[in-house]
């Protein structure tokens, strides 16, 4: 501490973080982490540790996920093992019968899957609740499937999704099959925060397995649930982009009666180190760079890609005006397409459900309103999506999507499915070739009837306790001083999840049926939308924009997209200078 100022020095700073480290290596299960923190207080770096200490992993999106590496910010077996302790205590207080009906746990084949998946058996076990075990390394549609198949009172994915290969995480569903939300999430939290020294947290064993017939079970399910087709002529290349996607792709396709994908060889096998993508993730620019020139190699119809735990679909259609000759689809053009397909061919309409996140394009509202179905808008992750269907089991849950390429097409499994969502996909791909048509065909009768709904995003990477600060001062100066025009037209209403209130130009205030969380939304009428909001997984500010243009004439369509391309470009670039004027 230095004298003069009162602000803690270097020494004093490092000291502190010194025996903050040596208590965590104390009790520190794992002799590689030991060693890593140890390696750090030798080497002095005072920065990294501060990184390691600066708080815990949160749970964020249904659970816990962040980079591998030792310490309270990083995923690694100490905190595996605290986590495990917290979530079986939570539900031996709070879930009938929770010990017998147990908990399932599965686990994808990113670095340290399948020890963490071994850690949380270990210790659920110890705590007396019953624990099974997926057959090896699987997508994360199936244990959530598996969680009400097999009338679990939890389950436990460990996967990071479409993350950096640094990244693992521990995702949990609680027994509606669902992702957890509040106030769930923040009782595990309390409980995590009231485990003990680790070494007294007791270990049983690792679980029972499994069968492999759980994947026959979810494959006849979701097959169950596919509209009714006898067209399946459609040649696809797909690619699992090096995740667990590929075996229980294929058996689906088989199952359904589609003729076997062609699988991209340098990406078909599961390596968690995703060695020929940028980033695995199938929206990264280049992501399917190599599914496209597998497709022009065998004269495909379609491209489709998993994320590494396949829970996410991306999708690639020819064209002409593209370089490739192929163009990559957004989320929330797949999400028009497979939702105007499922409404059309619903029963009983008035009683059917679809829905969509605050972030997701407006035009599944059209889509529905037009069809006479339910309409449910929620906050952005696919937790909410299901946790609405699960909390209305008098309303046929039909169709759930999110722009980040999530999409539900049946009630078979309460999370996002990039396997069911193929099928359905691959089935209007093949009725649209048998009428000579093409899916841009489609998407542009779509957009006459309800207009041109086009979207882009954009983010800003903060990364470290100054980006979290920096983020939480943009999002105070949003509230204090919102934007008045978007692209000159008015903003005519503001939306706060935070506080739950729309604001309208005029002053008045009306209740957001919305769950409270960090989202701003702007809107100029009909005709502009941006949200913003910081990521619930990465250390980014998130930046949504939609613009909507009606189209009359046959030859409108090219010409409103050349419009809506330009006026995102400029929606863009007015809310840089707005988020980031320096």
């Amino acid at each position: 501490m230095t004298a003069a100022s009162g602000v803690p020095d270097d020494q004093t700073i490092g000291s502190s973080l010194a025996e903050v480290a040596e208590a965590w290596i104390a009790d520190d299960p794992d002799p590689r982490c030991q060693a890593e923190l140890r390696a750090l207080l030798d080497a002095g770096d005072y920065r990294e540790l501060a990184d390691r200490f600066r708080g815990n992993l949160q749970f964020g999106t249904a659970g816990l996920r962040g980079p591998l590496g030792a310490g309270p910010t990083r995923m690694n077996v100490a905190t595996v093992r605290r986590a495990s302790a917290g979530l079986a205590a939570y539900l031996a207080a709070s879930v009938p019968r929770a010990a017998a009906a147990g908990v399932v746990i599965g686990y994808d084949a990113r670095h340290g899957s399948e020890r963490f998946a071994d850690e949380a058996a270990r210790v659920i076990s110890g705590s007396g609740l019953r624990v099974l075990r997926l057959p090896g390394q699987l997508p994360t549609p199936l244990l959530a499937f598996a969680v009400r198949h097999l009338a679990c009172a939890a389950g436990v994915m460990i996967t990071a999704s479409h993350n950096p290969p640094r990244d693992n995480g521990y995702k949990v569903y609680l027994g509606n099959g669902a992702q957890i939300v509040p106030p769930a999430d923040n009782e595990i939290s309390a409980a995590i925060g009231k485990v003990g020294p680790l070494a007294l947290v007791p270990l049983g064993d690792c679980g029972q397995p499994v069968g492999a017939d759980i994947v026959d079970e979810y494959l006849d399910a979701v097959v169950a649930a596919l509209p009714a087709t006898d067209t399946h002529d459609i040649r696809v290349v797909y690619t699992p982009l090096h995740g667990v996607g590929r075996k229980v792709f294929l058996a689906a396709f088989d199952r359904a009666g589609f003729a076997a994908p062609h699988v991209v060889p340098l990406q078909a096998e599961p390596d968690p180190d995703f060695p020929t993508l940028p980033k695995p993730n199938p929206e990264e620019p280049g992501a399917l760079d190599l599914a496209i020139a597998e497709a022009r190699a065998v004269g495909a119809d379609l491209v489709l890609a998993n994320d590494p735990d396949a829970d996410r679909l991306a999708m690639a259609i020819p064209s002409g005006a593209e370089p490739s000759g192929w163009r990559v689809l957004r989320g929330d053009e797949v999400g028009a397409l497979i939702g105007d397909y499922l409404l059309d061919r619903a029963t009983n309409r008035h009683h059917a459900q679809v829905a969509t996140t605050v972030v997701s394009s407006s035009l599944l509202r059209l889509l529905a309103q037009a069809a006479g179905a339910y309409y449910t808008e929620t906050l952005t992750g696919f937790k909410w999506i299901m946790h609405e269907t699960a909390a209305r089991p008098d309303i046929r849950f039909l169709f759930g999507y999110e722009e980040a390429i999530g999409y539900a097409v049946n009630n078979v499994v309460r999370d996002k499915d990039g396997i069911s969502a193929a099928l359905v996909v691959a089935g209007i791909a093949a009725e649209t070739k048998r009428q000579g048509r093409t899916i841009a065909d489609r998407l542009d009768d779509i957009a006459r009837r309800f207009g041109l709904h086009a979207t882009d995003q954009f983010f800003l990477e903060l990364p470290g306790e100054a980006g979290r600060e920096r983020i939480s001062r943009i999002m105070a100066a949003l509230r204090s001083s919102p934007p008045a025009e978007l692209l000159g037209h008015p903003v005519t209403e503001i939306d706060d999840a935070a506080t739950g209130i729309r604001r309208t130009a005029d002053g008045h205030e009306a209740t957001l049926g919305l769950p409270r969380g960090d989202v701003l939304v702007w809107h100029s009428g009909e005709r502009a939308r941006v949200v913003v909001r910081p990521s619930g997984t990465e250390p980014k500010l998130k930046v949504y924009l939609e613009v909507v243009l009606p189209v009359g004439e046959l030859n409108d369509v090219p010409a409103a997209r050349k419009t809506a391309a330009s006026e995102l470009s400029r929606l863009r670039h007015d809310l840089h200078a707005v988020l980031d004027p320096d």
